[in-house]
């Protein structure tokens, strides 16, 4: 059954030739950490792996991408490193699941789950009650921004972020259906349209994702950001 479930979450998609530079997420059903291969080609991108979001035991998120997946760990590759042996938390298919480091190596990190996990229902992508439905990793990260729904324009606080839309507040209830122009601080301007709406707070969907080197760009600078304003002691 479970191998079953693999060939239909990858093996439904065939790729051509020029498809082989790509690198996608790999699954195994030991449950042990994965662990780097010795040799490594640097001409491989991570296009298709999936994307996660880990949080650190201060509650600093980032987004992470898993280059392999087993029921007793994850190994991904993160932007800022956290140290080996400290208790983070991995979101996976909406899941939160409590892990540990333990090893670093470069820009990847092997974290081992606190329990093993039930891979069958994490590929799956849905908890264990109806209707279900898994969203992308968001991340908390308060900022402003600027939305435009035709000729008029919202500032708005952002609730959270993620590489498919935004939940900004406030923002009036006429502006569910419409298409809007959305403007992060230090970001690009994105396009979108407000999916709901509820008490002023409203979820917008980008029409073309964001990239994920560049929101986890723009992540590791907000917490840049946020560090130095809380170590600055006025005279």
């Amino acid at each position: 059954m479970f191998s079953s479930l693999i060939r239909r979450k990858f093996g439904q998609q065939s790729f051509s030739s020029s498809d082989a530079a790509f690198e996608s997420t790999t699954v195994s059903l030991s449950t042990g950490v994965p662990r780097p291969a010795e040799r490594r080609d640097d001409e491989r991108f991570s296009a298709m792996l999936r994307v996660g979001k880990l949080t650190d035991s201060a509650g600093s998120e980032q987004l992470i991408k898993v280059k392999s997946l087993s029921a007793g760990g994850v190994m991904a590759i993160v932007t800022r490193p956290p140290k080996v042996g400290e208790q983070v938390s991995i979101e996976l298919s909406s899941e939160r699941i409590p892990a540990s480091v333990v090893w670093i190596r470069d820009e990847t990190a092997g974290f081992k789950f606190d329990q093993n996990i039930d891979l069958g229902e994490l590929l799956a992508g849905r908890k264990p009650r109806h209707g279900f439905r898994p969203r992308p990793p968001r991340l908390d990260i308060p900022c402003k921004a600027s939305v435009r729904v035709g000729k008029t324009y919202y500032t708005v606080d952002v609730h959270d972020i993620s590489l498919g839309g935004i939940k900004v507040e406030p923002i009036e209830e006429y502006c569910v259906g419409k298409s809007v122009v959305v403007a992060v601080e230090s970001l690009r301007p994105a396009k979108g349209e407000v999916r709901w709406y509820s008490d002023r707070r409203a979820g917008i969907v980008f029409e073309r994702p964001l990239e994920f080197d560049e929101l986890a760009e723009w992540v590791g600078k907000r917490l840049e950001l946020a560090s130095l304003k809380a170590s600055y002691k006025p005279n």
